[in-house]
């Protein structure tokens, strides 16, 4: 097994699958939101100026708390680490490590394993005061932000290429039609459900999102 693979994983299946949806639904309450019978040229560039816009905004606020997110698992962890290195009582420390595990892999653990990762972490260095970001942070804000704007960009693409307002809407809601199956199959491939069911159930429950979107104003 790789470790290496899944510690530099920018995001894991569930928040891909969680950014996609969430740009979707966004960029989708625009389009649906639109009436083809009384849509004139204008009222298509607004609309597909006002998709962009909202899926460029999107993309830059999941980057921003990617990067808040990163800050604050690393001074969590720096705190974690300080709290052990510097406890004079084992027992504690051992307390320390096992509340960081999940339940099941601590509760299967022994003394001798909790000592053995309290041995190893007092030898490393003392954190930072203060936690920063890496570069490696950054890179991973900026596979968000191309992951929810370009993820998102093909629901609002056939009104740019399309002149008709009715053939741009139907290409556009099977393009999202399609990406919500395709999150809801991937969801499922990673926790071991039914990938069809599943598939379309997020579709349904996008769309209703979306109508309750639409609905509520936004």
């Amino acid at each position: 097994m790789n470790l290496s693979d899944s510690r530099n994983r920018v995001l894991d299946p569930l928040e891909r699958f969680s950014e996609i949806v969430f740009g979707l639904i966004m960029v989708l309450s625009f389009t649906c939101a639109i009436s083809v019978a009384k849509a004139g040229p204008e009222d298509l560039r607004a609309m597909t100026i006002g998709a962009l816009g909202c899926n460029l905004a999107w993309g830059i606020i999941d980057a921003a708390f990617y990067l808040i997110a990163c800050l604050t698992e690393r001074g969590h962890n720096s705190v974690l680490l300080r709290s052990v290195q510097t406890s004079r009582d084992p027992e504690a420390a051992r307390q320390i490590i096992a509340d960081a595990l999940p339940p099941q892999i601590a509760e299967a653990w022994q003394a001798e394993d909790f000592d053995r990762i309290r041995k190893h972490l007092l030898q490393l260095p003392p954190p930072a005061p203060r936690p920063r970001l890496t570069v490696e942070n950054l890179r991973g804000a900026f596979g968000v932000f191309l992951l929810v704007f370009f993820s998102t960009l093909p629901v609002v693409v056939p009104f740019i290429v399309f002149q008709s307002a009715s053939l741009a809407l139907r290409i556009s809601n099977g393009v999202a039609i399609a990406l919500l199956f395709g999150a809801g199959y991937m969801l499922a491939t990673y926790a071991g459900l039914r990938r069809v069911t599943t598939g379309l159930a997020m579709v349904a429950i996008g769309a209703a999102f979306v109508a309750l979107t639409i609905a509520l104003g936004g």
